[in-house]
């Protein structure tokens, strides 16, 4: 069953191109409980998805030891650089590139969208040597609101030069499938039942990133 002809497929990163979520979690898990060791893992779920400011909200509430988000995150960017350290093409996604290329073949647009800091996701990008695949690279970072504020999905419609209800997005957390689908756009929501995502709101649900060719071919 096709989506319905769009021309433009727009791509979260995090849990979508990279299975990134999961290394950030436990990373942040191990900090957090360094200041307060009965904190659990479904504590922090919630910032899964988010971008740092709503992640570290959610951090500094589940410590609750009077330090700010900001301190706390000042001291965890201190501490330890998960971002430097972890190999981003090890938990890259083999299956996006033959993806992208055929989408590339049939005429799509393509962008990635993420809360990450831009420099972050280009760097991932470019490892991965996919960066040349897409027209735009959007991060959360240039917006006042994060996902699931749907901002970032106008904006890059607005830069792809295509109508929201021309676009196809796979994202995979509940903040993501908020945030495209308040723009009006159609959304597939790549499973991941590890977080407890709440996929009602996606249009489509699909087991791997192949599976969207199945709606757009």
């Amino acid at each position: 069953m096709a989506a319905g002809r769009k021309k433009a497929v727009i791509f979260d990163m995090d849990g979508v191109l990279i299975d990134s979520e999961m290394v950030y979690l436990r990373s942040m898990l191990a900090f957090a409980r360094k200041r307060r060791p009965e904190i659990t893992e479904s504590d922090l779920l919630g910032v899964v998805g988010r971008s740092a400011k709503d992640s570290w909200e959610i951090v500094e509430k589940a410590v609750s030891n009077g330090q700010t988000w900001e301190e706390l995150r000042e001291e965890y960017r201190n501490s330890t650089d998960v971002y430097e350290t972890t190999d981003y093409r090890k938990i890259f996604r083999q299956e996006v590139r033959p993806v992208l290329k055929i989408l590339q073949e049939n005429g799509y647009l393509m962008a990635v969208a993420s809360s990450t800091r831009l420099s972050l996701v280009r760097r991932v990008l470019e490892e991965n040597e996919i960066i040349g695949y897409f027209n735009t690279v959007v991060s959360g970072n240039q917006f006042r609101q994060s996902k699931p504020d749907p901002e970032i999905y106008h904006y890059t419609a607005k830069q792809l030069g295509v109508r929201e209800d021309e676009c196809f997005v796979i994202e995979d957390s509940t903040v993501g499938i908020t945030a495209a689908h308040r723009a009006g756009m159609t959304v597939a929501a790549l499973i991941d039942d590890r977080f407890g995502f709440d996929r009602s709101l996606a249009d489509y649900e699909i087991e791997t990133i192949e599976g969207v060719l199945e709606y757009l071919l």
